[in-house]
């Protein structure tokens, strides 16, 4: 039998499949007499689901880094979330029920209210406040989630999986997942990805139950999921496989290796970050610099505005870290589908367009001058150079000119010592491409989003899956954008790279270095895959 599914990550996978239950978490109805009793088990309960929180964070952190773990964050915060506590406490008072039917029931009723909301990020939230909520009921019942893997490694089966239950997994005896339900953009996706799990979802699994112990075969790179294959498809993804093996070994090899083609051509190849803990990867995948520290992930993780000395240490850390190779930190990115509560952002019909990044930072200038002053003061430390996102206009540029000229005139009175940073903006917009030989006379650099650059001139929201068959990120237009960005680049001095997932999309390579690109940041587990792509390239030669 062979399903289709949709990919998360690629690879191939041959094992026995074991599904993963649930433990049968029956929820009753049951009438309690002492009701400020049952609230303050509810409460114990949400204090204890807190801890085991904490503990998957640390777990996470190691193994998929900060910005991945940040789930766990977030699911704390959702159970410091005083509707949803209210919403209990109500439930277990006015209605005299126990704890758990009022969790389940108010579980339900949020991922409900999710699950109907138009923006694809708040609909994935569903699945976080069921999660919260069966982790409350686990508490309460004194059950564990899951059910235990047993000594062989096994292709895992599921309906679903929440974030907390990837990251429990014994990742020694998990080949691979394959869901029911799931979608490309949610936290688990994400972290199979980071994992380096072959995954699937949107599988259509009707009888789970049936296929507990059978040869399966997963095949992330055309979405296939094979049940008791026959001996021909077998005997074909086991050389697959091999060779995919293989090429992991030879790509081992290529560290300490330069990024240069057959006839001579250099480009730079950095790693895109978010976080302090993610430099570890950077520095096993041997990546030149990072080309992207996402630091807005220092905003999401608090709940108030980071102090100066808060960003300054996590700066330097990466700075002192990455031992005098470069590190670009992008400043403020926040807004669209990054929130923060302290910010106060009101709801925007198009929050793609509409108040974020550095439009919110020239608004409150008194906190983007902290980041600002937090940025130099780490300069001291290493190669730090910093860029600015969703530029439209010289106007922008020029007004964050004329701050950092007033942060380098204070550090200069306190005697604050600092280094001169390059300076560069990311190119996200059709705006910035067409001005792109005006805008290098003011910059050091340039950096081109891909992502929000193909969505902004498709006019195609790269989160919405109806429009994945539109949605072409190699598009002409695109391609034409990114070359002209190149040029005007180069003609003012200044140096262009790519920090978008397209950086690491291996059939651009060529084309990014006919281009001329001087750099290409991309997640640290393609830095290899990019390299060899680049060492086997002779563009002495005609292309196609």
């Amino acid at each position: 039998m062979v399903l289709e599914g949709k990919s998360v990550f690629g690879g191939i996978a041959i094992g026995k499949l074991s599904v993963y239950g649930k433990k049968d978490r029956q929820v009753k109805r049951i009438k309690i007499s002492d009701t400020e009793a049952e609230a303050e088990r509810f409460h114990s309960a949400r204090e204890k689901a807190k801890e085991q929180l904490t503990v998957l964070y640390e777990k996470a952190l190691k193994e998929v880094g900060e910005v991945n773990a940040m789930i766990f964050e977030v699911h704390k915060m959702m159970l410091d979330d005083l509707d949803y506590i209210e919403s209990v406490t109500n439930m277990i008072r006015s209605q005299e029920v126990n704890a758990e039917f009022a969790a389940a029931t108010t579980g339900d009723n949020f991922a409900g209210m999710f699950s109907a909301m138009e923006d694809e990020y708040m609909r994935e939230r569903a699945a976080d406040v069921r999660d919260i909520s069966n982790r409350i009921i686990s508490v309460l019942q004194g059950t564990a989630e899951g059910k235990e893997l047993g000594g062989e490694p096994s292709i895992l089966l599921a309906e679903d999986l929440a974030p907390s239950e990837t990251v429990q997994l014994d990742k020694s005896k998990v080949l691979s997942f394959v869901t029911k339900k799931g979608s490309a953009n949610s936290h688990t996706a994400i972290l199979a990805r980071t994992m380096n799990i072959p995954a699937l979802i949107g599988v259509d699994l009707e009888k789970l139950e049936e296929a507990e112990g059978k040869l399966g075969i997963v095949d992330g790179y055309e979405g296939k999921f094979y049940i008791e294959p026959d001996g021909e498809t077998l005997s074909r993804y086991k050389k697959r496989k091999e060779e995919d093996e293989q090429k992991k070994r030879l790509l081992q090899e290529l560290k300490g290796k330069e990024n240069v083609t057959l006839d001579g051509k250099k480009i730079e190849l950095y790693a895109n970050i978010g976080g302090v803990a993610d430099v570890a990867n950077v520095l096993a995948s041997d990546a030149g610099g990072i080309g992207l520290f996402r630091s807005e992930f220092l905003f999401l993780e608090s709940e108030d505005y980071p102090s100066e000395e808060t960003q300054f240490g996590a700066y330097k850390k990466v700075a002192e870290n990455m031992a005098g190779k470069k590190v670009i930190i992008r400043t403020l990115d926040i807004g669209a589908d990054k929130q923060a509560d302290y910010f106060g952002l009101e709801k925007e019909e198009n929050p793609a367009m509409g108040y974020r990044a550095i439009r919110i930072c020239l608004d409150r200038k008194d906190m983007f001058k902290t980041q600002l002053r937090a940025l130099y003061r780490a300069s001291y430390y290493g190669t730090v150079a910093v860029m600015f996102p969703m530029i439209i206009s010289v106007r922008e540029v020029k007004q964050i000119k004329e701050l950092i000229a007033e942060v380098k005139a204070e550090l200069d009175q306190e005697k604050i010592p600092y280094k001169d940073m390059e300076i560069g903006i990311m190119i996200e917009t059709p705006a910035a491409v067409m001005i792109s030989d005006l805008l290098a006379k003011e910059v050091d650099f340039f950096s081109i989003g891909t992502n929000d650059l193909t969505q902004y001139t498709l006019a195609i929201d790269r989160q919405n899956p109806k429009l994945d068959n539109l949605y072409d990120s190699h598009h002409e237009a695109i391609l034409r954008m990114l070359k002209m960005v190149a040029d005007n680049g180069h003609k003012e001095g200044c140096w262009v790279g790519v920090c978008g997932e397209l950086g690491a999309d291996t059939t651009l390579t060529e084309t990014f270095l006919r281009m001329g690109f001087d750099e290409l940041s991309v997640t640290p587990s393609m830095i290899l895959k990019v390299r060899d792509k680049i060492r086997k390239l002779d563009l002495g030669k005609c292309s196609g």
